[in-house]
């Protein structure tokens, strides 16, 4: 049985200008073997293209033959031209294909960690850099071979009357057995074909043209071209989907005639993305677009505004006779530096244009994309190969503007897209039709393309275009009996889902279900494909139409089964908390550590005895467990008091938390000894930004460094810069979720829990079956102020089952959650807690530790004023303290806790004992939270964060003074 094969990518639908953008080669999908000493061969390739209208749907399926005596694994890699996206896809299972399904881009992301924590290999299907995408393929069975198939659609570039299909056909070796049918419906002439098969013939079928070429042994070569015949009349197709009926209309409105040149702007709104990615960008081309724009607006007031992790204040530039050299060196000497907050602006009513010089990539914040007023009009540029090309053109269509992709060799004419009237669609009014959706307001090679969802048997379109501020409309009528074509719906999915790219923050749920319903890769859905019947319904994902009937009656089943084990749970937390209770309950002795003479009386042994001699010791010291309580027994909950309490547990007497005593905490400094530091750590304050900006090349893709130099600006009080420098971890590595943690929660330290907020939301979208995602989340809204959704994060940590290398979390997470109940001004509503549950537990003391990288064994010690350490070995100690159990794969907390606090001071320590992956940055980031008086009002928090290289080193955190 083949194992688990997962396909998660991702896609950006992209509007170029294809007035400055040549179309660019296109290579066919290749097979990369690193480890084949023979190389694996295409053995069978079947290509099957069928194109209606001005749109074709192309099927390649690839039979890959191993001549090697061992298993293989293999990337194919496949790149798409802009337009082109993936409709279907498919592996070879059990000796058919089978299709993969649409899921939750969280969920197939958690399916394919757990599948490789299980050591199964998956198969990872992703878009690499701009419209490429890679497949690993595995298991390429020696001596055997494995089947893909890829579908994907596009719309057919138009030209002086003609359509352009493109099929690339350098496979570079010979192909024992190639099959190639190009079907053609509603032409009433036949394709021009040229290139490679440029000799092949079409026979005249019922609707159409058809040709088939199949050969042995072929060497597969070059790019096939058909020319095909345009109509000049509107085409209309229909396609009967889910219960629903879509159309796609095509319409030729004469967009080939020269552009006109449009009024100038008085006032320019100059929005230069100087976040840290801009340094990827091709600048100097973007300096001689400008050169060119302002040739031909040569009088303008430009306001600069530089987008990073927030907007700076404008600056304002008079150009005067075309002389903008002021604004150049301005913008030359740009220092690209911090995340990207694209939204973080206000617009300026008196400003005529906005001109955004971007790569489109926004992950810091959560602030949307302003609105402009219906008289101002946003434009976009784009040089950067690596970019959201699909969230600038959504942007720049919505406020009446476009994208231009700017070639580095051709800045001219990119300038006059940027100053063109092109004609436009301004407005559609439908009668009849709703939903309506449009490839691009301006015609694409003089085609527009609108979409929409038919209400009744006939329907009317009115389409208002405009140029040169002169408007006429066009009648365009659609009827449900127009031609059946199968890419009408998913072409009206696509164009809707790049229209959402503007507010794909406030649209994600929209963007997942047409994702889902559609089978369309996006941001929020992703493609897989499972093994077995049994991972379907384990992952609860709907299987492929041939298994849903077995999947239905097995779903059932394990429904059944997850109630009982969330039942289970429940009772589960409720007998761990109660053992908790009772430790917390005990009274402790605050004498000093047993003689060695009385270890046999007392049941205790020295602070340095061998692990298994103290945690047999400790059994006298450690609270009772419990009985298991019944379901229908007492509650313990808030408002109770102590003498109604008393009726089901014996409250000892003890000294109340934070009377007899007071507490405080001293963080050891955090210097690690690297060049950088000396050199900043020496350096004038006023130098000390331009000395990080200079070391930045060097460390741009260490955590360290912006930590460290963030903390080194602190010091200085230079605070906006120290969160600039911060902010750019966001851009290290996106959707790299143990990067984002580390910033959510340096953050949180820095007192930002604002800006930590939304960070946390995007791990909670990364990583959503991970219960820190929830604790982190919630603990960032806690310390906004904002007690309802605190509560409600930490509740998820309560209420669903994990995985096992999570085991105790949620007893941490229940003290934090009953504790920020307890301290809330006004209660917040608790009814998803099992009630037995909500009690809080002051403590004295309190010490939580979290780190980053998963897979990872990282041990938090506590040494009290009598030398005994408290740590994974020896959780329980004579005087009270109490240490969660041990997290051994990944993330923690672990937990010390201590009630009742003898006074002297406790060493807070944290060990890293070892790890089972390759850690962010070569060193694990730890987060320590350190608090006194924790579930009091008078509870004090301090955080400190540093990182651990080596396994096996112990760093000394801090300590607790108790007075």
């Amino acid at each position: 049985m083949l194992r688990p094969l997962l396909v998660v990518f991702f896609m950006a639908v992209s509007t170029m200008a294809r007035a400055i953008a040549p179309i660019p080669p296109i290579m066919p999908p290749r097979l990369v073997v690193p480890r084949a000493q023979t190389p694996v061969r295409l053995q069978c390739l079947h290509i099957n293209a069928e194109i209606s209208g001005g749109l074709a749907q192309t099927t390649v399926e690839m039979v890959f033959y191993n001549p090697n005596a061992v298993q293989l694994e293999g990337e194919l890699q496949f790149p798409l031209l802009p337009g082109q996206r993936v409709t279907a896809f498919a592996l070879d299972i059990d000796g058919a294909l089978r299709p993969a399904v649409p899921v939750e881009k969280a969920k197939g992301r958690m399916i394919f960690e757990e599948v490789e924590r299980r050591r199964i290999d998956p198969a990872l299907l992703e878009v690499t850099q701009g419209n490429n995408f890679k497949l690993r393929v595995y298991p390429i069975p020696p001596g055997g071979t494995r089947t893909v198939q890829l579908k994907y659609a596009e719309s057919l570039a138009r030209n002086e009357g003609q359509r352009l299909y493109r099929l690339p056909l350098a496979y570079g070796e010979a192909i024992a057995e190639f099959d190639l049918a190009l079907t053609v419906h509603g032409a009433t002439s036949p394709p021009q074909p040229r290139g490679a098969l440029g000799g092949m013939q079409f026979e005249r079928q019922q609707d159409g043209y058809r040709a088939r070429v199949a050969k042995s042994a072929y060497r597969a070569d070059g790019t096939l071209e058909l020319a095909l015949a345009a109509s000049a009349q509107p085409q209309t197709f229909v396609q009967e989907f889910d219960g629903d009926t879509y159309f796609l209309s095509e319409i030729a409105v004469g967009g080939d005639s020269a552009p006109q040149v449009r009024m100038s702007p008085a006032v320019l709104g100059l929005l230069w993305d100087s976040s840290g990615s801009g340094a990827q960008r091709q600048t100097d081309a973007e300096l001689a677009v400008l050169d060119h724009y302002f040739k031909a607006v040569p009088n303008v007031e430009v306001r600069l505004i530089r987008l990073r992790d927030r907007a700076e204040a404008s600056q304002r530039f008079r150009i005067v006779n075309g002389n903008w050299s002021a604004l150049r060196t301005a913008l030359a000497a740009t220092a690209y530096d911090g995340a990207s907050a694209l939204g973080a602006w206000k617009p300026e009513a008196d400003i005529n244009e906005y001109l955004l010089v971007s790569d489109g990539l926004s992950n810091y914040g959560d602030a949307p994309f302003p609105t402009l007023a219906k008289a101002q009009r946003l434009y976009a540029l784009n040089s950067a190969l690596v970019s959201d090309s699909g969230r600038l053109a959504a942007l720049a269509e919505r406020n009446g503007g476009r994208l231009v992709q700017l070639q580095a060799n051709q800045p001219e004419q990119a300038a006059q897209a940027l100053l063109a009237d092109t004609l436009r669609l301004s407005d559609i009014a439908a009668n009849g039709a709703k939903d309506i959706s449009v490839e691009s307001h301006e015609p694409q090679d003089g085609v527009l393309r609108i979409a929409g969802r038919l209400m009744q048997p006939s329907a009317e379109l009115t389409l208002t275009l405009t140029q040169q501020g002169k408007s006429r409309t066009v009648t365009l009528p659609v009827n449900a009996g127009a031609p059946y074509h199968p890419l009408a719906a998913g072409m009206w999915a696509g164009y809707r889902l790049q229209a959402l790219e503007a507010d794909y923050e406030l649209k994600r749920g929209e963007i997942r279900r047409l994702g889902q319903r559609f089978g369309i890769p996006t941001r929020e859905t992703s493609l897989l494909v499972l093994d077995r019947l049994e991972d379907y319904v384990r992952y609860d994902i709907e299987p492929p139409a041939a298994y849903k009937e077995a999947y239905a009656q097995l779903r059932q089943n394990r429904l059944e089964s997850q109630r009982r084990i969330t039942i289970q749970h429940t009772d589960q937390i409720v007998r761990e908390f109660e053992q908790k209770v009772a430790w917390w309950e005990k009274s402790y002795p605050k004498s000093g550590l047993p003689k060695q003479s009385d270890f046999k009386a007392t049941g205790e042994v020295s602070a340095d005895a061998a692990p298994e001699s103290i945690r047999a010791a400790r059994s006298a010291y450690a609270p009772p467990a419990p009985a298991p309580m019944p379901l229908a027994a007492p509650a313990l909950s808030y408002g109770r008091t102590d003498a109604q309490r008393a009726e089901t547990t014996a409250k000892p007497k003890a000294v109340p938390v934070g009377e007899a005593n007071t507490a405080s905490i001293q963080l050891k400094k955090w210097s690690p000894n690297e060049p950088y530091r000396a050199r900043m750590k020496s350096a004038k304050a006023a130098d000390l930004y331009a000395i990080y900006l200079d070391e930045k090349p060097n460390y741009t893709n260490s955590s360290a460094f912006f930590l460290d130099s963030a903390d080194m600006l602190i010091e200085q009080g230079q605070r906006d810069l120290a969160l600039r420098v911060l902010s750019n971890l966001a851009e290290m590595n996106l959707e790299n979720r143990q990067v984002l943690r580390i910033l959510g929660y340096r953050l949180l330290q820095a007192g930002e829990p604002a800006l930590a907020i939304p960070v946390f939301q995007q791990v909670l979208r990364l990583a959503e079956e991970e219960p820190q995602s929830y604790r982190d989340l919630g603990l960032a809204y806690a310390a906004a102020g904002q007690v309802q959704p605190a509560v409600d994060q930490l509740a998820e940590v309560l209420n669903r089952p994990w995985d096992g290398r999570f085991a105790e979390i949620e007893l941490v997470t229940l003290a934090e959650l009953n504790a920020i109940v307890a301290k809330a001004t006004v209660k917040p509503d608790t009814s998803r807690i099992d009630r037995r549950l909500l009690r809080n537990l002051p403590l004295a003391l309190r010490a939580v530790l979290t780190w980053d990288a998963d897979n990872t064994d990282i041990d938090l010690w506590v040494t009290d004023p009598n030398g005994e350490k408290c740590y994974y070995a020896n959780r329980y100690t004579y005087q009270g303290g109490r240490m969660s159990r041990d997290f051994t794969g990944g993330y923690g907390p672990e937990e010390f806790s201590l009630r009742v606090a003898k006074p002297g001071k406790y060493r807070v320590e944290v060990n890293s004992f070892g790890h089972r992956q390759q850690i962010v940055a070569g060193a694990t980031t730890v987060q320590l939270r350190l608090s006194t008086g924790f579930g009091t009002p008078k509870q004090r928090d301090q955080m400190v964060t540093l990182r651990l290289r080596d396994t096996g080193s112990t760093v000394l955190v801090g300590e607790f003074e108790v007075n």
